[in-house]
């Protein structure tokens, strides 16, 4: 729902005119023309032949060239994992039935390690492009989109949940077809929540880079050019300057894409908050207000957007209204009939409707048998496969695997109270307080994408003397993987609390407890929820480089199912590998299903801005 504003001027009096900056215009161009061009240059280089082993150079000059193919990797990840989150969520809250199995499904996706896809995935991909590069990049984007598409698509589905019965009622009453209730109230309505979950998503990526772009199987390695293989090169080196100049070039990075990229998107996305008041305070983005001087930017909205906008939608209501009803042409203009024959019309009509919806069901029924039992066929199939796998591991190595999930469990649950003990109330500090937000955005970006790998050393060499040093440094890797889940989450909810009830609460004289009681915590309940999930998930995720860290030729591991699934990716031995994802991915469910999914029910059903 769009805030109304109310014009200051005179009454009679026109607008004044926007005033264009043409010098907007220039920069623009030189901007779309520079991005068209990385964008060949990217492309190009994946045609090039595929080598046995890249040559990463450490040398200063490499690193722009770095930066913008893993810009670029990312980027394609992003627009995947965009679609992949929007599809996905609509479809799980229109079907229900379909729901009870899309959001557990969810949950195993998000739980299984980047290092369980890995070897699949790349061996796959490598062989189906064996000439070129193609392979090899497709895998990194996939990689990356593994780790940016659980987060977007739990949030993204949060949001249409907890939609609010009266913008439903008001859709319903103004008649809105499937495409139209999407476009202007679902979207709208979670594009807050979107847009802070997709810079997590952004940098979970980051996160995830040094793995995405540089890795070993077996005998093989597989490297990309690239921000994350320079890291990676740096630390197996021991080259701290190359270190950190590569983290000198990500933070740049970083705060480049915050301000022409995520600052204007959260202060335009301000005007869909829901609430009866205009904010008193809102966020500002330099960079918009310079796109809105430009005369290429408005012609392109009024003129190319719009047109292309209703174009598109007319498509989509005219597919929509095709497959719900066929059309019948008319033919000679029949008499018009007395009563007897109405009722019997009646009759006629009421029959042959009846009868196309039978038919209708029963071929959906049975096109819904047939997937069934492809997906029930291929199952099985799976299943056989695995139990081959399995009859190969001793009961020792079961006996590790218990003891192994036991131990990540435990890391993961301190993990996760860690983060959530500071970022609860530092995320509503700043997303209660637009200037906080605009000060600490960029740097809760560059924080949270920081690749945990490259702190380690740091980590280590702190820790490495104490008892269980080794241990505490793989909780404080985790807790770096885990916190900006929920970080970003609160922030997005606390963004979202309509003015009107900061002022009724200030009205009412909440402070202190109460007003966290009354406000402040119903209202960012359903965010939190979501980011302690998907936090849950990237801890998990998190422990394959946590718990297993290879730095300056030296390998560093503690007891856990991350390190166990590293080091049997790393040895081939599949059996291992299959049998530690499948443990992680139980134990994920399983507390997903006992815990999180019954606070995630009760965000849905009693905190609804009703």
């Amino acid at each position: 729902m769009s805030q109304i504003h109310i014009p200051l001027t005179a009454p009679g009096r026109k607008a004044p005119a926007p005033r264009f900056a043409w010098w907007v215009d220039g920069v623009i161009i030189l901007v779309v023309v520079a991005a068209a061009y990385g964008i060949v240059v990217a492309a190009s280089r994946w045609a090039t032949p595929l080598t046995p082993s890249t040559q990463i150079t450490l040398s200063p000059l490499a690193l722009p060239l770095y930066a913008g193919l893993s810009t670029f990797r990312m980027a394609a990840a992003y627009l995947l994992s965009l679609l992949f989150s929007l599809v996905y969520a609509r479809v799980a809250v229109a079907n229900r039935a379909a729901e009870r199995v899309m959001i557990p499904v969810l949950d195993i996706l998000q739980s299984i390690p980047i290092l369980s896809f890995l070897p699949g995935v790349v061996l796959a991909l490598v062989a189906l492009f064996p000439h070129s590069q193609v392979g090899l990049e497709l895998s990194a984007i996939l990689l990356i989109f593994t780790s940016q598409a659980w987060n977007m698509a739990f949030g993204f589905h949060q949001s249409l949940m907890t939609i609010p019965a009266d913008l439903r009622e008001a859709a319903t009453i103004y008649r809105l077809n499937f495409w139209q209730r999407f476009t202007r109230l679902e979207v709208p309505f979670g594009l807050i929540g979107l847009i802070w979950n997709s810079m997590m998503s952004w940098a979970g990526g980051w996160f995830f880079l040094m793995a995405a772009e540089q890795f070993t199987l077996g005998p093989r390695s597989f490297q990309l050019p690239g921000l994350g293989s320079y890291l990676q090169t740096a630390a197996n080196a021991g080259n701290v300057g190359a270190l950190l100049l590569g983290l000198l070039t990500l933070i740049i990075v970083i705060v480049l894409l915050d301000q022409l990229l995520w600052r204007p998107l959260i202060a335009w996305a301000d005007r869909f908050k829901v609430e009866q008041t205009a904010s008193g305070q809102a966020p500002t983005s330099a960079v918009l207000q310079l796109l809105r001087r430009s005369a290429l930017v408005e012609w392109t909205q009024e003129h190319a957007l719009r047109l292309a906008g209703a174009a598109c939608d007319r498509s989509m209501s005219k597919l929509l209204a095709f497959s719900g009803s066929r059309a019948v042409k008319p033919s000679l203009v029949p008499p018009q009939p007395g009563p007897l024959a109405k009722g019997a019309l009646a009759g006629q009509t009421k029959a042959a409707t009846t009868r196309r919806s039978v038919g209708r069901w029963s071929l959906r029924r049975l096109v819904g048998w047939l997937v069934l039992g492809v997906v029930l066929a291929g199952c099985v199939w799976a299943v056989v496969q695995a139990v081959g796998l399995f009859v190969h591991l001793s009961p020792s190595d079961w006996g590790t695997i218990a003891a192994s999930a036991g131990a990540t469990l435990l890391r993961t649950t301190a993990a996760l109270a860690l983060g959530a003990a500071w970022t609860v109330p530092v995320g509503v500090a700043i997303g209660l307080n637009p200037h906080l937000a605009q000060r600490f955005q960029p740097i809760v970006q560059m924080l949270a994408s920081i690749p945990a790998l490259a702190l380690f050393p740091a980590l280590l060499l702190l820790l490495i003397g104490l008892p269980g040093g080794l241990d505490l440094a793989a909780v404080g890797l985790k807790l770096l993987g885990t916190q900006w889940y929920i970080l970003f989450n609160v922030i997005a909810g606390a963004m979202a609390i309509p003015s009107d009830l900061k002022e009724a609460a200030a009205i009412y004289k909440l402070s202190g407890w109460r007003r966290w009681r009354k406000l402040i915590l119903p209202a960012i309940f359903p965010y939190l929820v979501t980011g302690l999930i998907t936090a849950t998930g990237g801890a998990w995720n998190a422990s394959i480089v946590s718990e297993y860290v290879t730095f300056n030729n030296h390998i560093y591991s503690t007891v856990g199912l991350g390190a166990l699934i590293a080091s049997s990716a790393s040895n081939q031995q599949y059996a291992l590998l299959l049998a530690a994802t499948l443990a992680m991915a139980a134990v994920v469910v399983s507390v997903n299903r006992l815990f999180w999914r019954r606070l995630y029910r009760l965000a849905e059903q009693r905190f609804h801005l009703d």
